[in-house]
């Protein structure tokens, strides 16, 4: 089974200081700052995904890319641009979330082969258009006009897609992306992708699906899927059904959702294998919309904030290396919580106890962990936050890696 990070630009910098939370006046961004496969060991992934709409962008505005960030990437091709080993794939996809609300996909054919052919992908997926919606297989509801019209629109884009590849000269693999509104569905939509040609269809649309509806599409395709026809899910991690789905052909998923985690979620940031952790706020002063409000306003004293703050790092830093009592750490993350976030607003509290009890990222065997300390479970700027999350895909590569499909 093949993990693949979908990429939104999500590096960090080697030589942040964490004291003084500065970067180096020296530092270049696109040059200095390093992606998660440089700098975790083993690598947490097999490849990477690529969306147009994230490079290029869509009818929703301009992608994550600068100017010069997608004339490098054109110029250098994906793998020497995001600087992958000789180990790591790559996929390409047309991003379909980006422009979910449209009639139809704003992308042609033949500049999604170019994509694909002049960045040099191992494999590009066809154009398609998102369904959001599900019947069940014992359900008797029609599915709406929208959807059979979107699932039509993927299919005849997908055979001009591969019918154009060849005559492209690009020598990427074609991905048939398969969209479908429930198990019969899906199956026929797999069906018509293998007369076109297709041994490797993307599902797309499922993200919304509770696993055993994921399933039931699987059992469903498994009715008319070739031998040789493999399925990656899009946008999919549920690392505790990934066997089952396996068992129904399924070699390759992608998901950011452990990364995203990290900074995103409200209590599950730090994972470990058999668990996960909330990490601790510690806003910046001057980084916290609220809190400058508050201060703006004369509720908060911004002296008061800033020496609160520092003394929750410094209590941190201190009990990492022993020297300050889990109580006072407490303590001083009370004080700073109920200056930033008031009296009315739930408190962390309880669930830091649990973090700090436990210290996870003692026993973390991976680089990052064992370099930064409690700095990784400090949730405080992109920098701490984006390690954080590249820890979580360490975690996820490790889970992979042990069940019995591998």
């Amino acid at each position: 089974m093949k993990f693949y990070f979908p990429d939104s630009q999500d590096l960090v910098s080697p030589t942040y200081d964490f004291i003084n939370d500065e970067y180096s006046p020296y530092r270049v961004r696109q040059r200095d700052d390093v992606y998660a496969h440089q700098v975790v060991t083993p690598i947490p992934y097999d490849g990477i995904l690529v969306s147009k709409a994230v490079v290029d962008g869509s009818m929703n505005g301009a992608g994550k890319y600068s100017a010069p960030q997608r004339e490098r990437f054109y110029r250098l091709g994906v793998k020497n641009f995001f600087r992958l080993p000789e180990t790591c794939s790559t996929i390409g996809d047309c991003g379909a979330f980006n422009y979910i609300d449209e009639e139809r996909p704003p992308y042609e054919v033949d500049e999604v082969l170019d994509f694909y052919g002049r960045c040099g992908f191992d494999a590009g997926i066809s154009i398609d258009h998102i369904i959001f919606g599900y019947i069940p297989e014992e359900s008797d509801a029609e599915p709406e006009e929208a959807w059979i019209n979107r699932q039509q629109i993927s299919l005849e884009l997908a055979e001009d897609f591969i019918t154009a590849a060849p005559a492209s000269g690009a020598r990427f693999e074609p991905v048939g992306a398969a969209q479908g509104w429930g198990p019969r569905s899906y199956a026929h939509s797999v069906q018509e992708l293998q007369k076109m040609g297709y041994r490797r269809i993307a599902l797309g649309g499922m993200v919304p699906l509770k696993s055993h509806e994921i399933l039931a599409c699987l059992r469903a395709i498994d009715a008319i899927r070739a031998p040789g026809t493999q399925l990656h899910l899009l946008g999919i991690n549920r690392v505790d059904s990934m066997e089952q789905f396996a068992r129904h052909g399924v070699t390759s998923f992608d998901s950011t959702s452990v990364f995203r985690q990290a900074f995103m979620d409200d209590r599950n940031n730090y994972h470990t294998a058999t668990d996960s952790y909330t990490a601790i706020r510690v806003p910046q002063v001057d980084g916290n919309p609220a809190l400058k409000r508050l201060i703006l306003s004369g509720s908060v004293s911004q002296a008061q904030a800033i020496t609160a703050e520092r003394t929750c790092l410094r209590a941190l830093r201190e009990f990492d290396h022993e020297g300050t009592p889990l109580e006072d750490v407490l303590a001083a993350l009370e004080t700073y919580e109920s200056l930033v976030l008031g009296p009315k607003k739930k408190s962390y509290l309880s669930y830091y106890e649990r973090t700090l009890s436990d210290a996870p990222w003692r026993a973390c065997p991976c680089a990052l962990c064992g370099t930064h300390g409690i700095e990784i479970a400090i949730f405080r700027g992109t920098e701490r936050n984006k390690r954080r999350g590249f820890h979580n895909l360490t975690v996820l590569e490790a889970k992979m890696r042990s069940l019995a499909f591998n």
